[in-house]
């Protein structure tokens, strides 16, 4: 998936929030924030137009808020998407640091804090030359944030998704169990759905498929990475096409 020599291609990144947190397992760690903002920001300045789908398990998870009874799902997700907007505002500080112009739009309606979700307001900014963080999911419970980078994804009309992750790709068996397990860097979404490659949850695969937009797995905490994968077309990653 090389995007040498042509300056206007558009992609969106998807982060998780377990990685904001670092060792410690919760929050945001600083050092991790600087060193993902360095990264888009050396993408940014090969001329790429960027968006930026980040989740919230480094706050907290709908699905594991709800697992008690004490609370339901519904408040459990939108509690999660809040905690998306948290994660959103973090990396735009952090970029508008570096001296990027950044914009955030929530799926759900938080003035004082971001912009609301507008998909023709969006793309205007992407002409602007602005790089533009997705919160709160879809805005819907019962819809990861996958799903939610998915569907900005296509409707942005980016040329793929990365997935940015801690792992170099998609392997046949976890690869911090197994020293025999071999990096697979090809897969159709077919055989991710059928096998339940966790690269991404099933929706969120089968919407890519209905629309053939790659997803891009590779290692977020590789310096230079993502313009090795982006930019030049080498170094370990995964396709699902």
């Amino acid at each position: 998936m090389q995007i040498q020599n042509n300056k206007k291609k558009r992609v969106l990144i998807k982060f998780s929030g377990e990685a904001l947190a670092g060792s410690g397992g919760f929050g945001v760690d600083l050092e991790i924030l600087k060193f993902i903002a360095n990264e888009i920001k050396n993408l940014y300045d090969y001329g790429l137009e960027i968006g930026i789908v980040v989740g919230g398990g480094n706050i907290i998870r709908g699905v594991s808020a709800a697992q008690g009874g004490l609370i339901k799902r519904t408040s459990g997700d939108y509690m999660g998407m809040l905690a998306t907007v948290i994660n959103a505002v973090a990396i735009q500080e952090a970029l508008e640091s570096l001296g990027l112009d950044v914009r955030v739009q929530s799926a759900i309606e938080i003035q004082e804090v971001c912009e609301s979700y507008i998909y023709r307001r969006a793309i205007r900014h992407f002409e602007k030359g602005r790089i533009v963080i997705f919160g709160a999911g879809t805005g819907n419970p019962y819809f990861t944030t996958d799903t939610a980078a998915v569907l900005r994804a296509i409707e942005i009309e980016a040329v793929s998704i990365i997935k940015a992750t801690k792992v170099n790709g998609v392997y046949d068996k976890d690869p911090n169990k197994y020293p025999d397990a071999k990096l697979l860097p090809l897969i159709s979404y077919d055989e991710a759905l059928r096998e339940h490659i966790k690269v991404m949850d099933d929706t969120a695969i089968a919407l890519a498929k209905d629309n053939h937009l790659p997803i891009i797995v590779c290692n977020m905490f590789k310096s230079g990475n993502l313009i090795d994968v982006l930019v030049h077309g080498r170094g370990e990653f995964s396709i699902v096409k």
